[in-house]
């Protein structure tokens, strides 16, 4: 192994933990050496998929063992706060996946301590990455649309997974849907509009799923749609429209950007770009309307996320070789900003405070500010 080789531990073994685990694997000159999960079942998956890894039960061990540069936390989101804490501690790179936390006072917490770290902390907010979506991305930066005056994303998908224990059919362990689910989609408004956001307005509710899911007593509370308009400075807004019941749709994700030059729309998993330009005469003109299919020849493993989470640890490497490059420090978090591909914790937080704002509107039938939920 050479100065350039990244070993990793795995924290959660679990389905999320197995697709990183698989995406490591398909990357150039790393490997995971370690793994932890309390269950024992998953351990022996984890074994699997990284075979010759030491298992840990606690992941604390892990976090003292030496021979591991990186890790990768995918634990259930409820123990994240507890999880960073220590990994921020130990002093290794750490990709924590979406949510940050369930809650923004949480995730401010994070952030203090997160100050003048010696090495990369990445949030995993893969979503930026799914090739179609990076593709209008590139367009909105490139000016096709204008300024950008309103994003609307549209999820119509299948109901949550059965997880581990069932951890994720209480609000109380997820954040709530529009935390744990929808946080990638705030999060892309905030990249996309380039702001950060003033107000949310909700509504939702638990129509469909879930309803005769009990567990230890308590019925499953988690909310299976909902729509949410969020506003940003300069009259800019945007909007999600979930349902998790929709699963008999062809596009699970729709991502429209408008401008006063034209519309952008990112399609997944068609993994389509519709780039529209205004004729100016008022009237529609589908001929306006250029169809791209997008392919990213780079990407060696697809898994779960249509390669956007293999894209996604491309870049956390590169960042952690920059880091190591520069020689650490102040130089190697300089090096690391000049990349420009860094999903910060502050983008975790704007993420979970979106979601966060969502749920209290909804609870409360009314406007809520982010002021509100950043005090």
């Amino acid at each position: 192994m050479t100065d350039h080789h990244i070993r990793y531990g795995i924290i959660g073994t679990g389905m999320m933990g197995i697709e990183h685990i698989l995406n490591i694997a398909a990357l150039d000159d790393t490997s995971v050496v370690a793994i932890a999960d309390t269950d024992a079942h998953q351990r022996n998956l984890g074994l699997e998929a990284a075979p010759g890894a030491t298992v840990y039960e606690d992941y604390r061990d892990l976090l003292a063992d030496d021979s591991v540069d990186a890790v990768v936390i995918v634990t259930p989101n409820f123990t994240h706060i507890d999880v960073m804490t220590d990994v921020i501690a130990s002093g290794k790179h750490v990709l924590c996946e979406k949510p940050l936390c369930t809650t923004t006072a949480d995730c401010q917490q994070l952030i203090e301590l997160g100050q003048g770290y010696n090495g990369v902390i990445w949030v995993g907010l893969e979503y930026r990455y799914m090739p179609a979506v990076g593709a209008l991305i590139d367009e909105v930066r490139n000016g096709f649309v204008g300024d950008v005056k309103m994003v609307t994303i549209r999820e119509h998908r299948f109901p949550f997974l059965v997880k581990v224990g069932d951890w994720n059919r209480f609000s109380r362990n997820t954040g709530g849907t529009l935390v744990e689910k929808t946080c990638h989609y705030f999060d892309l408004m905030n990249l996309i509009i380039g702001e950060r956001p003033l107000q949310v307005y909700a509504s939702g509710n638990q129509a469909v799923n879930h309803l005769d899911e009990v567990y230890d007593g308590q019925t499953s509370d988690i909310l299976d749609n909902a729509y949410v308009i969020v506003d940003y400075p300069n009259n800019v807004r945007a909007m999600l429209d979930l349902c998790m019941f929709a699963e008999a749709t062809k596009d699970q994700e729709e991502i429209a950007v408008v401008g006063a030059k034209g519309k952008l729309d990112a399609r997944i998993p068609t993994s389509e770009l519709h780039l529209g330009t205004r004729s100016g005469e008022g009237i529609p003109d589908i001929g306006n309307v250029e169809t791209r299919p997008i392919v990213n020849d780079k990407i060696k493993h697809t898994g779960l996320h249509h390669g956007a989470s293999y894209l996604e640890h491309v870049d956390f490497a590169e960042a952690i070789r920059a880091h190591r490059n520069a020689g650490g420090g102040s130089e190697g978090a300089a090096a690391v900003e000049a990349l420009g591909t860094l999903v910060s914790l502050q983008d975790g937080m704007w993420s979970v405070a979106i979601g966060e704002a969502a749920h209290r509107s909804i609870e409360e039938n009314r406007p809520v500010t982010l002021a509100e939920i950043l005090n």
